[in-house]
């Protein structure tokens, strides 16, 4: 345990290379110790089974899916792309135990939450599984299952490990505003509603923290009036915090171009408990710490509340491993100038 609340760094999962001891090494080697949270790298330039759909279903547990034209697709039967994809985070899994051996500290998990990985998806016949309420409510049961069977999993291997996961949801504002495409590309599927998204997502993170991990979910932001029935950014983070997260990850430019409005629900979600994972714009640690702090001080919130947030990088699955290792390490020095700062007040 920490003697003081401290800003962390990490990253967001994807890193170049095809080489899965070779990644882990250079996240535990810039992430390791105080001020970091390592993660457990992936690696799409393996191909497919290597990106997120692919990654995510991996660990479905008794739905079996595979990669066919359209994309991955619920089917009778595992295929060869899905069992590719477990043989790939297996390597992930061994590689990482043997980077991490004696790690005592945090270790963050990431792959795509139930509702993200429902829009991605395609049933048998047809359209994506987010407009199936049966084959959604078995994705939400057997993702549940298979994450926090994830979580053990890595336990075991990295035993000093503090388990915190993060379950991606990019498509969240899709799937309840009616924006996920048809399988024809003419109009949109309806809306998923409120409840039964906050349902879902509470189901996951229920399992997630039974199994002994932290939740974060991470989400876009956007404007009510833009959004039609999709819940803007201060109702948003509220219903993560009915669905029971500990905390939540948004794209600091994207609350910036929210303006007031952005970061107020921000705001509204640290006070309400959530731990923020904030991406922040390129630039300097001196940059980065104004970029969170300027707007944090004009709405007359205490900057000393910002002392146990978590900077996270974007991935990184393109470029060099190098630059990839240089930008933790930046992003490091930013964490630490803003601990300082918060600790400053």
């Amino acid at each position: 345990m920490r003697a003081r609340a401290r800003v962390l760094a990490t990253g967001a999962g994807p890193w170049p290379g095809t080489d899965p001891l070779e990644a882990s090494r250079a996240v535990l080697g810039e992430l390791g110790g105080e001020g970091g949270l390592p993660f457990l790298a992936h690696l799409p330039a393996r191909g497919p089974g290597a990106d997120a759909v692919g990654r995510t279903a991996a660990l479905l547990v008794d739905v079996p899916v595979d990669l066919q034209p359209v994309g991955w697709r619920l089917t009778d039967r595992r295929g060869r792309d899905v069992n590719r994809a477990s043989g790939y985070l297996r390597s992930d899994l061994d590689a990482l135990a043997e980077a991490a051996d004696g790690l005592d500290g945090p270790l963050a998990l990431r792959c795509l939450g139930p509702w993200s990985l429902a829009a991605s998806l395609w049933l048998p016949r047809g359209e994506r599984a987010a407009v199936d309420a049966g084959a959604a409510r078995d994705l939400v049961d057997s993702l549940a299952e298979g994450v926090a069977g994830h979580v053990a999993a890595v336990a075991r291997l990295v035993p000093g490990a503090q388990v915190e996961v993060v379950l991606d949801e990019p498509d969240l504002l899709a799937v309840l505003g009616g924006r996920v495409p048809r399988a024809s590309g003419w109009g949109r599927l309806p809306p998923v509603e409120g409840h039964v998204v906050r349902q879902g997502l509470a189901a996951v993170i229920d399992a997630v923290s039974g199994a002994g991990a932290s939740v974060a979910v991470a989400v876009p932001l956007a404007r009510e009036a833009d959004e039609g029935p999709a819940p803007g950014a201060s109702a948003l983070l509220a219903e993560l915090r009915t669905a029971g997260t500990d905390g939540v990850a948004v794209d600091l430019s994207a609350v910036a171009a929210l303006g007031a409005e952005g970061w107020e629900a921000l705001a509204e979600a640290q006070e309400g408990g959530s731990r923020l994972w904030l991406t922040p714009p390129p630039g300097s640690p001196a940059a980065v710490v104004d970029a969170v702090t300027g707007s944090w001080r004009r709405l007359g919130m205490d900057v000393g509340r910002l002392g146990d947030a978590v900077l996270v990088a974007p991935g990184a699955a393109d470029g060099s491993a190098r630059a990839a290792s240089e930008a933790l390490a930046e992003l490091r020095r930013a964490a630490d100038a803003l601990t300082d700062a918060a600790g400053a007040g």
